[in-house]
């Protein structure tokens, strides 16, 4: 993931910023607990798409 792409990416539900993740090729939001998939190289910031995160992978 471009760096600097990753910092103009938002999370569209809280507007907040997101985490890159590579192993799993997903970007993530803290705020919103929710990973968004990273396909081709192309960021789906779609909640619908967007998978819930655990406490455990959160670190809580």
């Amino acid at each position: 993931m471009d760096s600097k792409l990753l910092q103009l990416l938002v999370c569209p539900v809280t507007k907040g910023p997101l985490t890159w993740h590579p192993a799993q090729q997903e970007l993530w939001s803290r705020s919103a607990r929710l990973a968004y998939p990273v396909r081709d190289g192309i960021p789906v910031l779609l909640e619908n798409e967007a998978r819930p995160l655990s406490d455990e992978e959160l670190g809580l």
